[in-house]
Formats: structure tokens, C-alpha cells, sequence
């Protein structure tokens, strides 16, 4: 895959460790101009064997770290989101499961100061809104990390940002491994969740349409998955045919009718996969497999959101990544509504392409050029756009 900046190319496990933290641009220099570099490290470790995943979350060093829950936090807020794609209320009583690994013994409590922080009601397991279980929905959760902390919180985080009224599901996977993960998801949807968002991932391998059919062949289930940070390249779970793969834009406040601006992030993961067959609903050109992302919400550091996590962390952060943009697209396809039982979430926004916002500048370098640069139509760093309102995410009955 192609790094998110001009400056590194894509690393092994042991050169990956050595090039930390990272400056991330919101566009390479074959683009158009945008944003200078910030800095920012990887919430969680770079995988050392291939069958490991890692999660998305860039987190930004160059701000302010420690601040009170009730300092402002730097970064866009709940309020900020919900304006920037245009949202309404809903979403009561739906659940939203979030995948991840390791335990995060500060979830509940981070939460409910962040939901605080932006005037969202409470969300608790006394209330009943917030439940978190290990991978098969039992009680023997897995040894704690901060990195993978930060990634909880950030989902977390955002799914409350975008549908305040739904319930949260926290799936803690034993180890950052498919299977292990892969249960974790089979479990949301066994205990009901009707999306499950995934902020992980790992280079694509010939086994992955095993992983397919045990873990994300869920008709009637959202299943979202973040595209990667890297850049032009394909990474799997969000290769999977079956899942909703989100990529990323840098969000901007505008002086236009809409009032925000997006351009692709050139860290999105994109491109074209060597194994996943190509669903139904996804045409076009260029690639005979199935092509990445789907659509997308934003990821770049550089307008990065705010989220609130202190297991060994700083308290409020501001994060980017695709990580970022996953939950957000999960949380919306709950407010949009449920989901009949043999529909598949991932083709409605290819049967509503007008209710999107189309993102047509900013990306990387790459042949054939739309795989990686934003263009009129479909791409791949964002996908067929970002979310205008809840149509595209609904279930019409016409899949």
C-alpha cells in the first residue's frame, strides 16, 4: 500500500515500529494543496505475525493532552458531525455493537464523559444502554491495552456523536486476531445488534473467503469496516463482500450552502482485491474483484474528532484514521432505520448514489487513477460519498 504521506513507504512490522509518529497529510503533493502535516502516532501496536490485526486510530500528539473533563476539547465534536452530514434524531432503542480487542477498563466511565461534555443523554449498564461482554457475550473479558483502549473509546465515542439515542454493545475479542474477532462479531449478532462496526484490519490473504462465511455473512445486519490508514491498498475485513467499507475525507467548515467541505484523505485504504469476489450490487470498470471502499466520513488527523479516553492516555485526544469513520457510518445506518432479515445494508447506498455527498478532489497517485483519487462518481478513498441525511443507509425494499 501506498503511507498516507510522501514521506514513508510501506513498512514490515519491524520498520513500521521505527518510523513512529508519523506525520500525516491531508493531501500528497500530487494533489491539489491542502493542510500541513500533523503529527501522530498509532493507537495500537503494528502487527508482528500475518494473522494480526490492528486497529485505525491515528491519535495527534501536537495537541493539548490531559485537559479536565470539562475543558473544550480540541477536535470536531458530536454537534459538529450530526450538522456536517445533515442528521436527524432516531435511532431509539437500536443497538450498535463495537468489535475490538483487549479490555478497556475505563470504557463506561470515558463514555459518559464525553457524552456529557456534548449534552447527549446517559448511556449506562444500569440504565441499560451500555453493555460491554467478552467475545462469545460472557464476562471473562481479556487482558487490558491502552492502545486498543483508545480505539473502544473511540467508537464508542462516535457512534453516541451520531445517534445518541441508541444502545452501545462492546465486544472485547481476546486477542486481535480474525478468529477471535470474527467471534466477537458473530456474537454481536447473535445478541441482537443490528449494526456492528469493525476499526480494524490487516493485509488481505488467500483465506479470507473462509472468513467471510463464518464471521460476516449477516443479511439483515449493518456491518461497517474501516478501509485502513495507509493509503492505495486493500485490507481485509473490509474487502469482504458482505461488509459496508468505509473510507475517509478530511472535513472542513465551508462558506457554502451546506457549510463543510470534504476532500478524500490520502490515507484511506483503496484499491482493488486479489481474492474477494465482486458483490452484486457493485459495478464498474477496472476492477473484476470486489473494489474498496463503499462510502465514506471523516478520518484525516488534520480535522481529526474529539474523544475522551483516560486508561493511560491524556484524557481528551484528537483522533483520525479510518477507525474514526467506520462507527460514524454505523451509527447513522441505525438511525436510518432496521433492516429486513434477507437484505444486505452493504448495496443500499449503491441504490441511493443522490442522497450522498460526492466527493470529487483530493487522494493519491495510482493506476488506474480512480482506485485512489477522488473523481465525479464512484472512487476509491471515498466510495460513492458521504452520508447527506439517512436515505442512502435505509432499507427501501428495493435490494
Amino acid at each position: 500500500m501506498s503511507p498516507p504521506t510522501t514521506t514513508f513507504a510501506r513498512c514490515t512490522a519491524v520498520t513500521c515500529l521505527m518510523l513512529l509518529p508519523l506525520f500525516v497529510r491531508a493531501t500528497p503533493s500530487t494533489a491539489a494543496p491542502g493542510p500541513a502535516a500533523v503529527p501522530v502516532r498509532r493507537a495500537c501496536a503494528v502487527p508482528t505475525r500475518k494473522d494480526q490485526m490492528a486497529c485505525l486510530a491515528l491519535v495527534r500528539t501536537d495537541t493539548s493532552h490531559g485537559l479536565r473533563p470539562q475543558a473544550a476539547p480540541a477536535g470536531l465534536g458530536a454537534s459538529d458531525l450530526r450538522t456536517a452530514y445533515a442528521l436527524p434524531a432516531g435511532g431509539s432503542g437500536r443497538t450498535v455493537a463495537i468489535v475490538a480487542a483487549y479490555d478497556d477498563p475505563k470504557a463506561e466511565a470515558d463514555l459518559a464523559t464525553y457524552r456529557s461534555r456534548y449534552g447527549l443523554p446517559a448511556c449506562t449498564t444500569a440504565g441499560g444502554c451500555f453493555t460491554k461482554v467478552d467475545q462469545t457475550g460472557g464476562h471473562h473479558l481479556p487482558a487490558a491495552d491502552p492502545g486498543w483502549a483508545e480505539e473502544e473509546s473511540l467508537d464508542l465515542d462516535m457512534v453516541s456523536a451520531i445517534c445518541p439515542a441508541c444502545h452501545l454493545l462492546l465486544l472485547e475479542a481476546n486477542r486481535p486476531v480474525m478468529g477471535d474477532l470474527g467471534t466477537a462479531v458473530r456474537t454481536a449478532v447473535s445478541l441482537g445488534a443490528g449494526y456492528v462496526s469493525n476499526s480494524y484490519g490487516a493485509d488481505e490473504r488467500a483465506t479470507d473467503a473462509r472468513s467471510d462465511a463464518s464471521y460476516f455473512d449477516h443479511p439483515g445486519v449493518a456491518i461497517t469496516v474501516a478501509s485502513g490508514d495507509d493509503g492505495y491498498g486493500v485490507e481485509y475485513p473490509a474487502a469482504s463482500r458482505y461488509v459496508t467499507a468505509v473510507g475517509g475525507t478530511s472535513l472542513t467548515r465551508a462558506s457554502n450552502a451546506r457549510g463543510w467541505s470534504e476532500t478524500a484523505w490520502n490515507g484511506a485504504g483503496s484499491g482493488c482485491s486479489s481474492y474477494d469476489a465482486k458483490p452484486s450490487w457493485q459495478a464498474g470498470t477496472g476492477c473484476t474483484r470486489r473494489s474498496i471502499a463503499d462510502v465514506s466520513a471523516v478520518a484525516d488527523p488534520n480535522t481529526g474528532v474529539a474523544v475522551y479516553d483516560s486508561y493511560r492516555s491524556g484524557g481528551w485526544l484528537v483522533v483520525g484514521g479510518t477507525s474514526a469513520s467506520a462507527p460514524i457510518v454505523a451509527g447513522i445506518y441505525a438511525l436510518a432505520g432496521p433492516v429486513a432479515p434477507g437484505s444486505y445494508p452493504a448495496s443500499f447506498p449503491y441504490e441511493h448514489t443522490g442522497a450522498l455527498n460526492d466527493v470529487t478532489s483530493g487522494g493519491g497517485s495510482c493506476a488506474p487513477s480512480y482506485r485512489c483519487t477522488a473523481s465525479t462518481g464512484y472512487d476509491g478513498p471515498t466510495g460513492l460519498g458521504t452520508p447527506r441525511g439517512v436515505k442512502a443507509f435505509a432499507d427501501d425494499g428495493t435490494d
